[in-house]
């Protein structure tokens, strides 16, 4: 069942009470912790000085590393993808990244040539159509999709002007040249987040006729020239003449709908933003079901955005989603949640927080993206790498999961004419080479985790 406020005290006193005195931020509400809830949470408290340089344009990986704040991760490459530099979601496919961007710049993607990680060169950009942002990019095989989906971000374009809603496909038979093939077109604001690695099924977070909310919609692309609608799951109560179960109602001020969906055999594990996580039965791929739902906002902030499987440990990272400035929100955490007993999903503990002023450094701070293990990627279960926004991007070490600790961290000087760097999403390849995009300007970063090896 859901948590309310008091059944999740009532079922974890010692995070209940690090969320009453959440309030004070950082140290000095870690400070007065006990050793019982330092068993859930825990700080590491390495020596740091803030670089005030910015990322000027040209500038070497030698330079910027120089200019970094860093623990155990050293920067081996970077490129601003032309001046497009609000990086989002990313894939390595052979010697190439595929860089889809937020929309804030004329493009939707960058394929960027890293054979020579230390050299990156940008070898085709694709312009977005008007109105439409194409933020995510998935590959299976040779078949590359992005989402169309309205920019949620620009409030000034009237809803009347139209936009691209759905999903386009298109044959990386030649890498560096997308050929469009296919179209699932749909209706409103159209796709968000996405998930496809088995040629066959996309699970994408969607608008649907007839919803309220964004659904969690199952795509049939095994005929990538013919992709079909093959299945939705919705919030119950956002379906037009449904009444809303009791247990299923936002608070003041929270959003329920479907962020994005990470699949393994035939269960789903559904990030709901501010409603926490869902367990899907998917053994019906026409009829999703739900199993269950976890719920930690409030006391917590919410709006969980990446809910990732360890299936071996019977364990998911849930990632919640910082989205305004200067911490003006509840405390963002990523969470290991215990899923042995599918049908009872328990919080068992939360990676530590990075310490420092970040809430003052300007823009976001708190968790976005964590690699997620795809198909052909470096894969673990005992070590997860994270985007925290201004925080850089984070590791940490969950061999332990009731005492994940962070292992290293990477923070790059802020891009010239932004007030701090925005990690926004990763990739870890097999090498161990980190591909990272920041959000508003400052492109690709290849970075290299140098500290302990134990995955």
């Amino acid at each position: 069942m859901p948590l309310n406020t008091l059944a999740f005290a009532l079922q974890y006193p010692a995070l209940s009470q690090i969320a009453a005195c959440g309030a004070k931020r950082r140290a000095g509400a870690l400070d007065a912790l006990t050793l019982q809830q330092r068993k859930y949470i825990r700080t590491t408290r390495p020596q740091r000085v803030r670089s005030k340089h910015l990322l000027e344009d040209g500038m070497n990986a030698q330079a910027i590393q120089a200019k970094s704040e860093s623990w155990n991760v050293r920067v081996i490459g970077h490129h601003d993808l032309n001046g497009h530099g609000d990086g989002m979601q990313l894939l390595k496919n052979g010697r190439y990244v595929y860089v889809a961007h937020l929309g804030t710049s004329p493009m939707a993607l960058t394929i960027v040539d890293v054979a020579d990680p230390s050299d990156p060169r940008v070898v085709k950009q694709i312009p977005h159509a008007p109105n439409t942002h194409a933020h995510k990019v998935q590959i299976a095989g040779d078949v590359l999709i992005q989402n169309q989906e309205r920019p949620y971000f620009d409030k000034s374009v009237p809803a009347s002007v139209p936009n691209e809603a759905g999903i386009r496909v298109y044959s990386i038979a030649n890498p560096t040249e997308p050929r469009e093939i296919g179209y699932l077109r749909m209706q409103g604001k159209g796709v968000h987040r996405m998930w496809f690695t088995d040629g066959k099924y996309a699970h994408v977070g969607a608008m649907v006729p007839g919803i309220r909310e964004r659904a969690y919609m199952i795509a049939d692309l095994s005929d990538p020239s013919n992709p079909k609608q093959a299945g939705i799951w919705w919030i119950p109560g956002t379906k037009e003449g449904e009444e809303t179960p009791p247990e299923w109602t936002p608070f003041p001020g929270e959003h329920f709908h479907v962020h994005g969906a990470i699949p393994h055999g035939d269960r789903s594990y559904v990030a709901l933003v501010d409603a926490g996580m869902a367990i899907v039965d998917i053994s019906d791929i026409a009829k999703p079901r739900t199993i269950s739902r976890i719920d930690w906002s409030p006391p917590f902030g919410g709006y969980a955005h990446t809910t990732l499987p360890l299936p071996d440990r019977k364990l998911v990272v849930a990632v919640d989603e910082s989205v305004k400035y200067d911490c003006q929100e509840g405390e963002k955490r990523v969470w290991l949640i215990d899923v042995r007993e599918e049908r009872n999903p328990v919080i068992i503990s939360t990676c530590p927080v990075p310490e420092g002023d970040f809430c003052k450094r300007g823009l976001r701070f708190g968790p976005h993206n964590v690699h997620e293990n795809r198909p052909g990627s470096f894969q673990s279960e005992k070590m997860i790498f994270v985007t925290y926004y201004n925080a850089g991007l984070r590791v940490f070490d969950i061999r332990n999961q009731y005492r994940p600790e962070e292992v290293g961290y990477f923070i790059p000087p802020p891009p010239d004419g932004q007030k701090a760097p925005m990690f926004n999403d990763l990739y870890v390849d097999t090498d161990g080479l980190i591909y990272v995009s920041d959000r508003i300007k400052g492109g690709l970063y290849i970075l290299e985790y140098t500290g302990p090896k134990f995955h």
